[in-house]
């Protein structure tokens, strides 16, 4: 870390959000498996309970398939206006320690406490009054990771979930970040945890041993923030004010597929996890983007670009179901998909008009 002061970074991530808040506004739930997501045949689950996760259940996967993991699976229909109003209570919460606060989704943030407005005297006291308040307020529990950087504070937060919080000092983090495996650190996918495997990149330690030049040969643009994670160091500010040119998500599959329902079923989570940023930022896209990593591990995408805006849910579903459709029949099994909106408005404004196809792209 640079500087004179040591920044205190607080990463608070929700405990199962969507299905967390199900079970606390129906009692019944509590204890018992719960998706978020609808139970059809091309349903798929948004969110899983700690207690569903437990089979296996996990967001992106297929209804279908959840059920015959968990058969007592009870599937509840999203509440997204719901979600988004305990997100703002969440937000308020936040909001009376530190202005800086960079939200990443509906149920997780950055906040800088370096200098807290109620003057606590050290960022673990702090996360856990904030902890306490978000369970006071609202009835649900979070968990929190607790460091100098962002990097390690996000990595931190899951090391006591759910309901509890972890602290990584400047002193430790290099050591904390040598004992991971790199499967375990954000921003290194399936993909690029393969390509290190193959390497020998197993875990931080092995991710250290390793020389800039090596790293920026391997992994281009990269390699330099490899390079420096595995040291224990990320300069990135906490950022309350950053404009996102685009907002979007992808999962990979645990194994390539060819069904096209299962892939479709992918889409349409991916859809809704951005869906969900639109109904928390109020922003809305005009252009729809699906990304597609086949089995080789080429790269597709395909776009659509509307002169109105893609203001519903339904619309981003119809938006990316004809993008994903117009690769079939599949020329070989997909390992991932994703979904993206850009071309942001400054105001949600419907405009009348018909949708144009934009030229499509292909990379390796």
């Amino acid at each position: 870390m640079t500087g004179e002061q040591i920044r205190k970074i607080i990463h608070v991530d929700m405990d199962a959000f969507y299905a967390s808040v199900e079970q606390r506004d129906d009692p019944s739930l509590k204890g018992r498996p719960v998706a978020v997501g609808y139970p059809e045949r091309r349903g798929v689950v948004a969110a899983a309970s700690y207690e569903a996760r437990q089979f296996g259940v996990r967001s992106a996967l297929p209804s279908v398939t959840a059920l015959k993991k968990c058969p007592d699976l009870i599937f509840r229909p999203p509440r997204f206006d719901v979600y988004k109003a305990v997100s703002r209570q969440i937000h308020e919460i936040f909001a009376d320690y530190t202005p800086l606060i960079e939200p990443l989704s509906l149920d997780e943030a950055y906040l800088d406490v370096t200098a807290n407005l109620r003057g606590i005297e050290t960022a673990s006291a702090t996360a856990k009054e904030i902890r306490a308040r978000i369970l006071e307020e609202t009835g649900l529990t979070a968990s929190a990771g607790i460091s100098y950087c962002k990097f390690i504070a996000k990595l931190a937060s899951d090391f006591r979930k759910p309901n509890g919080q972890y602290v990584v000092p400047p002193e430790m983090g290099p050591a904390f970040v040598e004992a991971l495996p790199v499967t375990k650190f954000h921003g290194v996918g399936p993909v690029t945890a393969a390509k290190m495997h193959k390497l020998g990149i197993q875990t931080g330690a092995d991710l250290r041993a390793q020389t800039l030049a090596f790293l920026q040969h391997h992994f281009g643009k990269s390699g330099p923030w490899y390079y420096e994670i595995a040291r224990g160091r990320d300069e990135r500010p906490v950022r309350p004010d950053r404009e996102r040119k685009s907002s979007g998500s992808e999962t990979t599959f645990s194994e390539d597929l060819v069904d096209p329902d299962r892939i479709e079923a992918g889409v349409l989570a991916m859809a809704d996890d951005v869906w969900a940023w639109c109904e928390k930022t109020g922003r809305r896209a005009r252009t729809v983007t699906v990304k597609i990593k086949w089995a080789d591990f080429q790269q597709s995408t395909r776009s659509q670009s509307f002169p109105w805006l893609v203001d519903s849910q339904a619309k981003i579903h119809e938006a990316s179901l004809g993008l994903i459709r117009s690769v079939f029949p599949l020329p070989k099994g997909v390992r991932l998909v994703g979904v993206t909106l850009s071309n942001f408005a400054p105001e949600a404004a419907n405009l009348v008009g018909e949708p144009s196809l934009l030229a499509e792209s292909d990379a390796a």
